[in-house]
């Protein structure tokens, strides 16, 4: 007698990257952001295997006689205004622009999951009182109040994270919120607490992972948000400070130059468009392939 196949059951991660690598717009988001990702850990790595040589020489280093040289066969991306290799330069501000994205995001993450968490699961005034300081942040735009806040704290890398990190507390507090009001009355969290499970022990074991899937979306598309946040404050002089290479600072100090070398702005400037695309577009497919609904 011939045994029936048992057919393997797929895990939710398995199903996830299936649904996922048929969006072939956002599989080439996937793989221009790893590509950025392996960039950015490379130039740590050069740095610290050369002592900062190949930084101090090529990409801070000036050569005023050589200053808004278009792109060339020595200098693929061309010269700034003061004669500093922008090939050079974009790719070291990748891993500024990327890393103190993800990692403002992440900060952000955790504040607002937590906070969003805590109101969705206790309500009443415990609710009231998270969601309503998230509406007082809501109601500033994230940029304007990144700004006052480094305005306030002086202009630095850690104040940077900070300020943009606090802009986008409220928009994932929300997000948890939503999530935690469909689950928290669900029957396995009504077994949990029957059990004797603690509330701290609920929210962290039951409910915070079973939100993470618009958690994850909310997060891919906060990092772009976040990146376009640091270039901007680095553009009015309030972010990441020259000669250190970032696409807004480069962006802000090539202004004034732009009819003399259209090239040292419209580099940095694809930079940044690239990799909000790619972000953008991973994400997109990243929620399409979490959601439930869709049994593709």
């Amino acid at each position: 007698m011939k045994l029936p196949v048992v057919k393997k059951q797929r895990t939710l991660a398995t199903e996830t990257w299936r649904r996922f690598k048929k969006n072939k717009l956002a599989l080439t988001g996937m793989i221009v952001l790893s590509s950025l990702v392996l960039i950015a850990l490379s130039t740590i790595v050069i740095d610290l295997a050369t002592d900062n040589a190949v930084y101090n020489n090529y990409v801070i280093k000036q050569n005023l006689r050589m200053r808004l040289q278009g792109p060339s066969k020595d200098h693929i991306f061309g010269l700034d205004e003061f004669g500093r290799d922008i090939f050079m330069r974009m790719i070291w501000a990748v891993r500024y622009s990327l890393f103190m994205g993800t990692i403002a995001i992440a900060l952000s993450t955790i504040a607002g999951g937590l906070l969003g968490a805590i109101a969705g699961y206790y309500g009443k005034v415990t609710d009231n009182a998270i969601m309503r300081f998230m509406d007082v942040l809501l109601a500033i735009p994230s940029m304007l109040l990144a700004t006052a806040i480094v305005a306030a704290l002086g202009t630095s890398l850690t104040n940077v994270l900070i300020a943009i990190a606090i802009s986008y507390v409220p928009t994932f507090a929300r997000t948890v919120r939503a999530s935690v009001l469909t689950i928290k009355d669900q029957e396995f969290i009504e077994a949990a607490r029957a059990m004797g499970a603690s509330d701290s022990r609920i929210i962290f074991k039951y409910i915070l992972p079973n939100s993470m899937a618009p958690l994850i979306v909310q997060a891919t598309l906060g990092v772009a948000g976040a990146i376009l946040s640091i270039a901007g404050l680095s553009f009015l002089g309030l972010g990441i400070q020259p000669p250190t290479p970032e696409w807004g600072s480069m962006l802000s100090s090539a202004r004034a130059y732009i009819r003399e070398g259209w090239h040292i702005t419209v580099i940095p400037g694809l930079g940044i468009m690239i990799t909000i695309l790619a972000l953008n577009v991973m994400g997109d497919g990243l929620r399409d392939a979490l959601d439930p609904r869709l049994k593709n």
